[in-house]
């Protein structure tokens, strides 16, 4: 059995732009949609799978961080 990988990086590189946007704008949304894709990636050997991932969970992570300390300074 070999072990294919995709020589197409499209799932990957979809995890990466919504993590970046998951950073920018509503990351309850585009987080999760993020990581979705970099799973996804994982599963089709996408060369650059880990890194649309990680992107994906860090997007999300410090995206929904960020709001919170937005709206805890709009609050006071």
């Amino acid at each position: 059995m070999m072990s294919e990988q995709s020589t197409s990086n499209t799932f990957s590189i979809l995890a990466m732009v919504l993590g970046g946007l998951a950073l920018l704008v509503l990351p309850i949304v585009f987080g999760p949609a993020a990581i979705i894709l970099g799973v996804v990636a994982i599963t089709k050997k996408e060369k650059l799978a880990p890194i649309g991932l990680t992107v994906g969970i860090l997007g999300m992570v410090v995206g929904m961080f960020i709001g919170a300390l937005v709206g805890m300074a709009a609050l006071s």
